[in-house]
This record gives C-alpha cells, sequence and structure tokens, in this order.
C-alpha cells in the first residue's frame, strides 16, 4: 500500500517511491479523515442467515437443514451439498446412503 511522504508515493513494504500529481489523487479513496467504525459481532447472527431446506435428519428426524454447495472434486465434476440439521446439527452429505 503506498502512504504519502510529503510530495511522494512511498510503498510500505518496498520503499519504492513515485511523484504525486493532484489530477491523478482526485480520483482516490483514501483513509485520511474517515473515523473507525464500530465492530459488530454477527457471529450468533451468521448462522441464522445460511439458507435452509426440507431435508430429514438421519440423527434426529428433524425435518430442517441449512445447506451448502462445496466443490471438492475436480471442476468437471458437479458440487456436493453438504446438510447441517437445525435442531442437533449433525451434518451429512447429499450423496450418503
Amino acid at each position: 500500500m503506498m502512504k504519502t511522504e510529503g510530495e511522494m508515493w512511498v510503498c510500505g513494504s518496498c520503499g519504492a517511491e513515485k511523484p504525486r500529481e493532484a489530477d491523478g489523487e482526485s480520483g482516490m479513496v483514501t483513509t485520511e479523515g474517515q473515523q473507525e467504525g464500530e465492530i459488530v459481532d454477527l457471529s450468533e447472527s451468521e448462522e441464522d442467515a445460511r439458507p435452509t431446506t426440507e431435508a430429514h435428519c438421519p440423527e434426529c428426524g428433524n425435518d430442517r437443514a441449512f445447506w451448502e454447495m462445496k466443490q471438492i472434486r475436480s471442476a468437471d465434476e458437479s458440487e456436493t451439498r453438504f446438510f447441517t440439521c437445525t435442531e442437533c446439527g449433525h451434518k451429512w452429505r447429499e450423496d450418503d446412503h
């Protein structure tokens, strides 16, 4: 990330320098003058935001589960759908028998 030092842009990693240009900087977004935002913990609400579907849990018999798709094989094969029971948290795959 480049930072300003007087009339130069200076890379914080390697120290490379580049002269500043007022015309080019007019459209840039900087962190200068910005207020720090409040950090919000979404960990509890995150689980409720996942999509659910009708799926029978093999452990407790519940009929709702969170689901997600993951590519676990090569790219030319279809994704695998994973379920997590909304009641007991048991996890299983769509192709498990």
